[in-house]
């Protein structure tokens, strides 16, 4: 077993840190990759600028179906400064802070650099990557014998541990198609339901069609299973419904509602600063048209389309309107509730939520406890965090971890 490698399933994220811990150690490890070139969520993400880490790492954002406080061993077990220090120091990209959203992003504004100076880092500390390598399955040791990983050519390869890192089911066109999830399941563990997260939402009928394109900065609020879930950040208007930010931060709620086949999950939306008491002082005291006052906050489109809502003619003097009228008004502008039909679904949706039961894996080195020499990282782990370089920061730390638990003597 001396030359036996450590074989990992996937050059993603976290397929590509932990090649680069696990060789690091001195281990010999062989990367399978399905794609001719790996990491292609990461060259598509942050519009091509790849967000690799938050500024602020928030573990009590993210959403998991197992324990929270495994879910932040996990996370923490490689602390966020430590995380920036790899790479700038190990990896040689310079990270700049985008103020305004708190994200960081390579100095270069380049995902490309991100992916290929991961790839080289891991192949300067002996790490053989093959790529267009698909793995169909993983047979466990037998008795005496190794891991056998088999791929679609009809090849074996002997591994003396595996580490799964093969993603989820989002961004299909990026490689991910749930074959780590059916392996594992096949080989006795807990999948969590999985479902799109961080997805945009549609309407259909497209009532806000016309709207598509107008952008703001709103709070979204939903009832969750033990506190409203919150977020201020931007609202997009799509062709088909809504994304931005701070929706692909609360789709999940949506997303699992519509799955359970309950009511449509409740999202209300507060399209300004001003909140109820605040607008209803300016209606009651402010001069003018309905209109008038509304388009000094908004858009003139979403302005009109607040005030049909609220069944409130544009030119309708503020101070001639019955309290109902007022009342209306002031729940279109801070407790607007936004009805949604459906989401994008997998195809577009930042990560998978679901997956294996972080119960099922020692937190340490996120070895199976069901499979020794089986390590699992990355999305295929029931966790996500919100959008703004957190799920990066949890790829990255979860790659780590099992790339030094596979090393481990």
């Amino acid at each position: 077993m001396k030359d036996t490698p450590t074989v990992i399933l996937g050059a993603g994220a976290a397929g590509l840190m932990a090649a680069i811990f696990a060789a690091g150690r001195g281990r010999r490890v062989v990367v399978l990759e399905r794609t001719r070139d790996g990491g292609r969520k990461i060259l598509v993400s942050g519009g091509g600028r790849c967000n690799i880490l938050p500024s602020v790492a928030e573990a009590s954002r993210f959403v998991t179906d197992s324990s929270p406080n495994t879910l932040r061993k996990i996370l923490t077990s490689w602390p966020l400064d430590e995380q920036r220090s790899f790479f700038e120091d190990e990896a040689g990209i310079p990270l700049a802070l985008e103020p305004e959203t708190g994200k960081l992003f390579p100095a270069s504004n380049s995902a490309r650099q991100v992916r290929d100076q991961l790839l080289a880092l891991a192949r300067r500390r002996g790490a053989e990557i093959r790529f267009e390598a698909l793995v169909t399955d993983l047979l466990p040791p037998d008795g005496s014998e190794p891991w056998r990983v088999r791929l679609a050519n009809g090849e074996a390869i002997e591994a003396a541990a595996v580490i799964v890192a093969t993603g989820g089911l989002s961004l299909p066109g990026t490689g991910s198609d749930g074959t780590g999830l059916g392996i594992v399941r096949r080989l006795g563990h807990t999948i969590h339901e999985t479902y799109p997260a961080l997805t945009p939402l549609t309407l259909d009928p497209p009532r806000y069609a016309p709207l598509a394109g107008i952008s703001r900065t709103v709070t979204l609020r939903a009832p969750g299973s033990k506190k409203t879930f919150s977020t201020q950040d931007g609202f997009l208007f799509t062709h088909r419904g809504y994304s931005g930010p701070a929706v692909l931060d609360v789709s999940h709620l949506a997303v699992r509602s519509r799955l359970a086949g309950g009511p449509p999950q409740p999202i209300r939306v507060q399209w300004t600063p001003l909140d109820a008491g605040a607008w209803d002082r300016l209606l009651r005291e402010t001069p003018g048209t309905a209109f008038g006052l509304l388009r000094r906050h908004l858009p003139d489109r979403l302005a009109e389309a607040l005030l049909a809502d609220a069944g409130v003619e544009a030119d309708r003097a503020l101070p001639q309107l019955r309290r109902e009228e007022r009342r209306r008004l002031v729940e279109a502008l801070a407790d607007h509730p936004l009805p949604w039909t459906g989401d994008e679904g997998y195809p577009k949706a930042e990560v998978t939520g679901g997956g294996v039961a972080l119960s099922e894996i020692d937190p340490r080195t996120l070895e199976s406890r069901l499979r020794p020499g089986l390590f699992l990282c990355g999305e295929i782990l029931d966790a996500f965090g919100p959008i703004g370089g957190h799920n990066f920061l949890w790829a990255w730390a979860t790659g780590r971890a099992a790339g030094l638990g596979a090393a481990l003597p």
